[in-house]
Order: C-alpha cells, then sequence, then structure tokens
C-alpha cells in the first residue's frame, strides 16, 4: 500500500519520496533519449521515403518526451534538460539496456549493416511497454508527473499503431521476411526484461505509490505482445531472462557510451551557448 500524501509539495518535504521521484523520472527520461537516437540513426536508411519522414517523426516527438521528464527533474533542482541529457557520463543513466543497443553494426555514415527487422520488433515492444508505463504513470502520487503521461499518451498512442502495421504488413508473406522478424524476436528478447526493472530504489517508488504494480504492467504487457505475435504467425520466445547488466544501477554497455558521445558532441563544445 502507497504512502500517503495531502499532495505534491507535501511529499517533496520527504526526502526518501524525492530520491525514488528522481529514480523514476530518470529512467523515464533515458529510456526516451536512447531510443529516440536510436531511431534518428535510420534517417535515410529507411526502407522508403514515407517511412523516413514517418520514423523520423517518431523520433522527434520521443525525444520530446524526454525533454518533458528532464524538466520535471530540473523542476527538483537536478538541473538543465540540455545539461541532463548531454553532459552526464554514461554510469549515470538509468535508461534499460534494450535502449541503448545499436540498431546492427557499422556507424550510420560509414558502412550501416541495420536491421529493419530489429527495428519493427524493437520498437514495437518498447512502445506496448512504454504505453502500458504511462498508464500506470496516470495515477502517480507525484501529480505533476501524473498530468505529463497523461499528455504523452495521446501522442504515444499512433507511435504504438505505427509498428503494429509494419508487423501486420510484413508477416506471413514471405518466408524471408517470417525469418527475420522472429530472428529479431529474439535478439530483442535477450535485454527486455531490462525494462521491468525499476532499480534500487524500486521498492521506494512502488511503495510511495509513484508508478501502478510493475507486476501488473508486466503481465499485461506479456498478454498483449503474445497475442500480437502468436496472431501473426510469430513465434513466441517464452520466458524473459535478466541480462548481464542492469541500466536501472547504471551498469551499461560499451555501447551507450559511444552513443553518448554523439548524443553530446555538438553541446559539449560550449554548453553556455543559446543553442
Amino acid at each position: 500500500m502507497s504512502k500517503q500524501y495531502a499532495n505534491a509539495q507535501e511529499a517533496l518535504q520527504d526526502a526518501s519520496y524525492t530520491s525514488a521521484l528522481k529514480e523514476l523520472l530518470y529512467q523515464l527520461a533515458d529510456d526516451d533519449l536512447l531510443i529516440s537516437h536510436r531511431a534518428s540513426e535510420w534517417l535515410g536508411l529507411v526502407p522508403h521515403i514515407e517511412e523516413d519522414v514517418a520514423f523520423s517523426s517518431i523520433a522527434q516527438n520521443t525525444l520530446g518526451h524526454a525533454a518533458m521528464f528532464y524538466q520535471l527533474l530540473e523542476e527538483l533542482g537536478e538541473g538543465t534538460p540540455d545539461d541532463l541529457a548531454h553532459l552526464r557520463e554514461a554510469d549515470k543513466f538509468r535508461n534499460s539496456i534494450l535502449a541503448e543497443k545499436p540498431n546492427g553494426t557499422g556507424h550510420y555514415t560509414e558502412d550501416p549493416d541495420y536491421d529493419w527487422g530489429y527495428a519493427i520488433i524493437r520498437n514495437y515492444v518498447y512502445e506496448v511497454f512504454k504505453r502500458l508505463r504511462l498508464e500506470a504513470l496516470t495515477t502517480s502520487s507525484y501529480t505533476p508527473l501524473a498530468d505529463v503521461a497523461a499528455k504523452v499518451l495521446r501522442e504515444q498512442f499512433y507511435h504504438l499503431y505505427h509498428w503494429e502495421t509494419w508487423i501486420d504488413q510484413l508477416a506471413g508473406t514471405t518466408a524471408e521476411a517470417e525469418s527475420r522478424l522472429n530472428n529479431a524476436i529474439q535478439k530483442t528478447w535477450q535485454d527486455v526484461a531490462s525494462l521491468f526493472d525499476l532499480g534500487p530504489a524500486g521498492e521506494d517508488i512502488q511503495k510511495f505509490g509513484l508508478i501502478g504494480s510493475m507486476e501488473d504492467i508486466k503481465n499485461k504487457f506479456v498478454a498483449k505482445v503474445r497475442a500480437k505475435f502468436e496472431g501473426a504467425g510469430l513465434k513466441w520466445p517464452g520466458d524473459m531472462k535478466a541480462g548481464e547488466f542492469s541500466g536501472r544501477e547504471c551498469k551499461h554497455t560499451e555501447d551507450l557510451r559511444s552513443a553518448l558521445e554523439e548524443i553530446g558532441e555538438v553541446y559539449r563544445l560550449d554548453p553556455a551557448a543559446n543553442w
């Protein structure tokens, strides 16, 4: 049962509450920042021009969602959204491992060998999780977070629909398409458990009612994704297994470090400039 407060300002007088809130906000913001960066690397590389426009818009919207969560952190004294996104080192990020993984081998500007099947499945899975997490945040004990979650939900609906449509269009068409999607599911499933980890502050995050039950989120996620995969004739990958790294504990792969170098490259040249 969550601890009750009369209002957000009263809750923030509790240091444990504020600490748990910050941890959750970093997870929300960092997830969206990294997944949007990986999406941006597909610019000019997607299957057709209409998808270039659509995927770029999704990436831009998702980056905007990250900025909204960073803004809440700024209001809690953590620093500006730009500084939080561009100046922190990798060992300060709380994003899931799934969000930081590269799209494939090579670099987007030189010899990229990216996997479109992985892009479809990774983003579909992330958006299903994100929608369920946002729904669980609309009743957060921290009202400003609940309000932001409600705003993001209205836009995020179209992101999820986009990837559902790709699965519907490709699954069952050719043996190659089915094989690539199934391989992408297996690859995605190696890191999917990282989404549901609340990190060291997880007990407090739940105790203070900052988000709904993660167990409920996980159960709904499994039911929805399994129905989608099996309904499309794709293979269900089975139970989630924790990976080697825990992003919520700020333990990451080297892929995050290289991604952050690119994300913050220009801003680090002069953080005081009016970008």
